[in-house]
């Protein structure tokens, strides 16, 4: 088995108290040995995170000892490296940002559809399937029939939608919507702003693309391609399994083994995707930091993500340091006062 476990959750709950959750939160999860990023909002919680098995049980316990995040749910899947670098916890407006104010996913969303149910309701030719993602993500796998928004952003949903309802239009004169993305988080969103809208059919895959690949059969399956996930192993496939995508550590496209075979493809300097892109300085740059990252794989290493762990760890030694030297402090004041009621 992998050594890692990977675990990716979100829940729309109203957290007014998300910003005091912060801090007890990531020094828990830093505790346990956990790396990630979890986003937190006055709507809830989102986030993917890594780490021992016990680790994890342990994040998870915590989270789910608050009534609010007490049927909190969230995905399993193995990695044989850790997929993360350091833990994150960070305040944001929307736990997935799509800009539009007033779009309430804890009550609003659209119509749960299991994943065994999910082939029959995309199969139908009265519905539009619509994928929610970005558009690199729906270029290396997607579902047969799904329509492409071509966004490179989830703020730019909105607008698409608006668009597609106009007369000729893929979603003029339509009734019935079914939407999915990785983990349902967006769908969560994008169904509720559809029903503000008023549609009144809209449909979403339940736990998203990564559910549906862990329990459907690949032979009944009608995903084609890979998953795309944001993290180190890039992609996933039927039953979880990694696939054969890597990070460009210039732009952080994914990249097949195809597109490493192009020209412009330098390993940790550019890829047929950001070649022209970048300044020469930018690329000698980054050529001295994959220099450096091989440098370590030599040695065997790790490079990326040192630094800041270094640093960090400088801070709380210092921080320690600080606190025993305030506690001297006062022990002395408390000391000298007991001196002088003696005398």
């Amino acid at each position: 088995m992998a050594d890692y476990l990977v675990a990716a959750l979100y829940k729309f709950v109203h957290l007014p108290d998300f910003r005091e959750m912060r801090a007890p939160l990531l020094e828990h999860c830093e505790q346990q040995g956990v790396k990630g990023t979890l986003l937190l909002a006055e709507e809830g919680i989102n986030g993917t995170i890594a780490g021992t098995e016990a680790g994890i049980r342990s994040v998870l316990a915590r989270l789910h000892a608050d009534p609010r995040l007490a049927d909190l749910v969230h995905k399993e899947s193995w990695a044989p490296r850790m997929p993360f670098y350091r833990m994150k916890v960070k305040l944001k407006r929307e736990i997935v940002t799509m800009g539009v104010p007033n779009v309430h996913a804890e009550t609003m969303a659209g119509i749960y559809v299991k994943p065994e149910d999910w082939n029959a309701l995309i199969s139908d030719p009265e519905v539009v399937v619509v994928d929610t993602r970005n558009d690199y993500e729906y270029q290396i796998g997607t579902f047969e029939r799904a329509i492409n928004p071509e966004t490179t952003s989830f703020t730019e949903f909105p607008g698409w939608v608006e668009a597609q309802r106009a007369e000729g239009g893929v979603l003029h004169g339509k009734r019935k919507v079914a939407m999915f993305c990785t983990g349902g988080i967006r769908c969560e969103k994008s169904t509720a702003y559809m029903r503000s809208l008023g549609y009144d059919e809209v449909y979403h895959l339940e736990g998203g693309i990564l559910q549906y690949l862990e329990s459907m059969p690949e032979e009944a399956s009608l995903w084609k391609g890979d998953c795309f996930v944001f993290d180190e192993r890039v992609s996933v496939r039927h039953g979880l399994e990694p696939g054969n995508y890597e990070f460009c550590r210039a732009c952080r496209m994914p990249l097949s083994p195809e597109d490493k075979a192009s020209e412009h493809f330098v390993e940790g300097v550019s890829c047929h995707h950001c070649h022209d892109k970048h300044t020469p300085e930018q690329k000698e740059r980054f050529a001295e930091r994959q220099r450096q990252v091989e440098l370590a794989r030599q040695r065997a290493e790790r490079h990326i993500g040192v630094k800041v762990e270094l640093k960090k760890q400088a801070k709380a030694q210092a921080l320690a340091e600080a606190r025993a030297r305030r506690e001297a402090r006062l022990a002395k004041r408390r000391a000298e006062a007991l001196q002088r009621e003696a005398e």
